[in-house]
């Protein structure tokens, strides 16, 4: 895989150009991108260049692969929808115009689900090509872990970082909501969806981060003797496979072998309400925000789709009120967890990404978390014993993204290369 530091790092010493650093980011998406099918749509070569040559800023010499729900003037926006076949937006969404005034350059969209749902698209897993690479960031996270892009972006309404960061063997992190701005991309849920990025570690994605908004989230040092760890196995723990429960329990064993304090922590009543009020809270939306498509185009739709959007539209203003009540009350019960811990550990999925195309993957570990707006960062490094990458998931309180990413760092560091047995 590319790394955001690594690039950076030979930029500013000399050893290449921007240029030249995007000049082998397009030339790895044209020797690898017809096995995996990560990007809906590439950025024109020359055009790409001569940005690159110009570029300045922190940023400059960095690739970037855009989900293909957010907006780029230059690029078409498809949605993952026949509806939205050569859409050309007017304009860039918020978040691409800053990856411009930055110095990045935009390498492509990036394959998304149909408007970032649950049908399948056709982008296939690096590590295994018979398997998932999750959804809907499923383009994001692939082009990352097959080394075409050095970061990519995704966004998150159910589990759509964290999943595919987690079946891709990348590290994925999702903000705290509203840290990185939509304005300009697909609305699904505004109350859920969440802008997200993919790099290969957690130290990568918090300098790109760090860079594109000038926030302070460049991994810190970690004391493992000052760190206590909530192990939050859920009350849908008995959806975790094998893999994903060998998976934690390395983790927490490495964890505390490094001098960490772990603390057992069952699931408040009000977190596991919040995590069944979350699809009344996205279909509810969801059925307004793509009215339009609805009255106008449902019959270009996929079944799953366009029956969730009916459910969505059966659900009473207030149901949808209580669903939002629920919801508040799941926050408060959040932040109440992290009086007695500093970060919690909790799988990022069921298990290694299922075989076939045929599904994207259960977002079961990740909707809760979307709803309460934490910043979550996928870990990698474990794999199972087919060689597939089983993540787990860093969280932290509301606002400590940088405690989230350096303690994501510090662990990715304590399970280099680990391997759960059969």
């Amino acid at each position: 895989m590319q790394s955001v530091l690594t690039i950076l790092n030979a930029i500013e010493s000399g050893e290449t150009t921007p240029r030249a650093a995007i000049a082998r980011s397009l030339g790895a998406i044209a020797d690898k991108d017809a096995a995996i099918g990560a990007f809906a749509t590439v950025a024109d070569r020359k055009t790409a260049l001569a940005a690159a040559a110009g570029a300045k800023g922190p940023l400059a010499g960095i690739a970037v692969g855009v989900k293909d729900i957010i907006d780029t003037y230059d690029m078409p926006t498809g949605m993952g929808s026949p509806i939205y076949a050569g859409n050309r937006p007017p304009a860039d969404a918020a978040l691409v115009a800053m990856l411009r005034a930055r110095g990045a350059v935009i390498a492509g969209k990036t394959v998304a689900t149909e408007f970032a749902f649950l049908q399948p698209a056709t982008t296939v897993n690096p590590h295994n090509p018979a398997h998932t690479p999750g959804g809907s960031s499923s383009g994001s996270a692939a082009a990352v872990a097959a080394g075409m892009v050095p970061v990519a972006i995704g966004t998150q309404t159910g589990g759509s970082i964290i999943r595919p960061a987690a079946y891709c063997g990348v590290a994925g992190y999702k903000p705290s909501f509203r840290l990185a701005p939509l304005v300009g991309a697909k609305t699904f849920s505004w109350s859920l969806d969440t802008a997200g990025f993919f790099a290969a570690t957690a130290a990568d994605i918090a300098a790109f981060v760090a860079r594109l908004t000038g926030r302070s989230l460049d991994v810190e040092p970690i004391d493992p003797a000052t760190l206590r760890i909530g192990i939050y196995k859920t009350s849908v723990w008995d959806q975790a496979d094998a893999d994903t429960r060998a998976a934690l329990a390395l983790a927490a064993e490495r964890m505390a072998a490094s001098g960490a304090t772990l603390v057992e922590i069952d699931e408040p009543v009000e977190l596991a309400a919040g995590r069944e009020a979350h699809s009344t809270i996205q279909n509810f939306e969801a059925g307004i925000a793509l009215g339009f498509e609805y009255a106008h185009h449902r019959d270009r739709m996929s079944d799953i789709l366009r029956t969730t959007l009916e459910q969505g539209r059966a659900i009473t203003p207030d149901a949808y009120d209580v669903a939002r009540s629920i919801a508040r009350r799941a926050r408060h019960a959040t932040g109440e967890l992290f009086q007695a811990v500093d970060v919690i550990l909790t799988p990022s999925v069921t298990g290694a990404a299922p075989r076939g195309l045929s599904s994207t993957g259960s977002p079961i570990f990740n909707k809760l978390w979307t709803l309460t707006g934490n910043p979550c960062v996928n870990v990698p490094g474990i794999a199972n014993a087919a060689g597939l990458p089983v993540g787990v998931q860093v969280l932290a309180r509301f606002g400590r993204d940088r405690l989230a990413l350096s303690a994501a760092s510090w662990l990715e560091s304590l399970l280099a290369s680990a391997e759960i047995a059969p």
